[in-house]
């Protein structure tokens, strides 16, 4: 984030580098710089003749590098944002010989996305000598709640735990899933809105009492009539619950619940640091422990690991993903 920041900074200072290669495997960044660009650096007026978009699968090198090198008109630079980059990689060390002697006058800026060029290229280094390399590294998976907290905030708003941890169930770790869906939250919520459950349920369609926060919170309280409609819900909305999801999500839930019985500090602090949690969540694993021995757990994570292979057909013959479920569950709440 400093990165981009100073980023942002030079560019407000009228101090674009001449070439930006955004690479990476979180698209999310490569395409925030590049759309900060394409809005900032020309004026409305200038980007009607001095702004270009390419697409890496339809153009070659040697066509960035013509347009690269023209001058502007009736401004001071010309900015050429070539998207999709990666689909150039084959030829794209052709870009060195533009990279040694860029235009000045040009901004051009290389989106290459779900992937990385060879720091040892002599492409890479002469990018490097003259422009700005930004690696957009993908947040793990215990960094976005934080991260989505932080972009919730940032435009006014506020959201409850439960909320975010519905968002990151539904949409996963794809931060540009998740930003468009806040921004379509925020289409219809005033500023200062607190965003709740409810109001995900009711705005994105994820329901707020049948999901997999709530079935591991009924799992943790061994809660087994909650537990079990809540699997029931699940059978019958298959699509919006997918098996191998929920599996994963449990399993999770108690690899990290048998990480934390290992533990010699159980302060709150410890605990999410060593499972890499949220501060939040820790009371989940300090509930869980009480009701489930270590023993226990390392049986129900065996359990967890049969009926993974009877989804995939080892063991049981077309079994139901209800029923299997369901068996996942008996096999929780009997040890």
């Amino acid at each position: 984030m400093e990165q981009i920041k100073q980023i942002i900074k030079e560019i407000k200072n009228n101090n674009a580098a001449p070439i930006y290669l955004l690479m990476g495997e979180e698209p999310y960044y490569i395409d925030r710089i590049a759309d900060y660009i394409q809005n900032n650096v020309l004026t409305p007026e200038e980007q009607g003749f001095n702004q270009m978009v390419l697409y890496g699968r339809d153009v070659q090198v040697q066509d960035i590098i013509s347009n690269a090198k023209r001058f502007p008109l009736m401004a001071d630079k010309q900015v050429i944002i070539v998207k999709e980059a990666q689909d150039l990689a084959r030829n794209f060390e052709q870009l060195e010989s533009y990279a040694k002697n860029p235009q000045p006058s040009t901004v051009l800026v290389l989106c290459y996305k779900y992937k990385v060029v060879d720091k040892r290229k002599k492409v890479y280094k002469a990018i490097e000598q003259v422009g700005v390399i930004y690696d957009s590294k993908k947040l793990r998976e215990y960094q976005i709640e934080p991260w989505l907290v932080k972009q919730v905030q940032s435009k006014g708003y506020t959201i409850e735990p439960k909320a975010s941890a519905m968002l990151i169930e539904f949409l996963g770790t794809d931060l540009s899933k998740i930003n468009n869906e806040l921004n379509k939250l925020m289409l219809v919520l005033p500023k200062q809105s607190v965003i709740s459950p409810g109001v995900i349920e009711q705005n994105i369609g994820i329901s707020k009492d049948y999901n997999n926060f709530e079935l591991i919170k009924a799992i943790v309280q061994k809660d087994a009539l909650r537990a079990f409609t809540i699997v029931e819900y699940f059978a019958q909305n298959p699509k919006n619950n997918p098996f191998v999801v929920t599996v994963a999500l449990v399993y999770g839930y108690f690899s990290k619940l048998l990480l934390y019985h290992g533990l010699g500090d159980k302060s709150a602090a410890n605990v999410a640091k060593q499972l890499k949690i949220s501060p939040y969540g820790v009371k989940d694993y300090q509930s869980g422990s009480k009701l489930y021995s270590m023993k226990m757990v390392s049986g129900i994570i065996a359990g967890l690991k049969d009926i993974d292979l009877k989804a995939k057909g080892v063991g049981a013959s077309n079994m139901p993903q209800g029923d299997l479920l369901k068996e996942l569950l008996v096999n929780i709440f009997n040890k």
